[in-house]
């Protein structure tokens, strides 16, 4: 009897601790743009290194995050690769105003594979259409995503926009862009710089002024579907 009653106080003593013991926090989920792919691997490697749960990263087109948050997908933080997604989920209520913040910037390149790279000065009425012969102009998707309006506004503002317009191949997001010059199938491709850094297979032919499209800016804020303790942590350890 008494050995069944020091095992029954045994059980009930792990019982309770089990119970009192406290939950792992679950940690923060980041919709991301694709283009920072890198650049967020490496935060959150830092972030976890301070004793942090790994952040759970979701990189993709601004565009189709966006109309994920939109659909009432749960997240914590959301970082667009433009101002106008931030801004169509913020007009529905969706993200906390006072934790939005511009953290991060980039610039525009016109890539080739690095096997064939070609030489072209970009300015106005550069012969961009010459330059890809019976090819096509990998691009992210210039109606929707981000790098691809950021890439239509500087062909148009330069000149060119007409001439290339109808050889377009769209990519869903910039990194699909990328890889189509990396695998050869396109001769030339506009990304982003941190896109053409990742990337060895790609040469940079040039750099589109700053002045030939909009600023590119990647804003955050912390999204009213936050349940993470770790996600308004995450969010300023960013921008910090």
């Amino acid at each position: 009897m008494m050995r069944i009653l020091a095992r029954w106080r045994a059980g009930l003593a792990l019982l309770l601790a089990l119970v009192a013991a406290p939950a792992f926090a679950a940690p923060p989920l980041v919709l991301a743009a694709a283009s920072l792919q890198e650049s967020l691997t490496e935060a959150a490697g830092a972030w976890q290194a301070r004793g942090h749960a790994a952040p759970r990263l979701s990189f993709a087109a601004s565009s189709a995050l966006a109309r994920q948050v939109l659909a009432g997908a749960p997240a914590d933080l959301f970082v667009s690769a433009d101002e106008e997604w931030m801004d169509a989920v913020a007009a529905k209520g969706l993200i906390v105003p006072a934790t939005r913040r511009d953290f991060l910037a980039n610039r525009l390149v016109l890539v080739a594979p690095a096997a064939r790279p070609a030489r072209l000065a970009i300015r106005p009425g550069f012969p961009l259409a010459r330059a890809l012969g019976n090819g096509r102009l990998a691009m992210a998707d210039p109606d929707a995503v981000p790098a691809g309006r950021y890439g239509k506004a500087a062909l148009i503002r330069l000149g060119v926009w007409p001439s290339v317009a109808a050889r377009v191949a769209r990519a869903e997001n910039v990194r699909a862009a990328l890889a189509l010059v990396e695998r050869g199938e396109a001769p030339l491709g506009i990304v982003y710089a941190t896109d053409a850094r990742a990337a060895p297979k790609v040469a940079v032919v040039g750099v589109f002024p700053a002045a030939s499209h909009p600023p590119i800016t990647y804003p955050i804020a912390r999204l009213t579907t936050a349940t993470s303790p770790d996600a308004e942590g995450f969010r300023a350890f960013l921008v910090s």
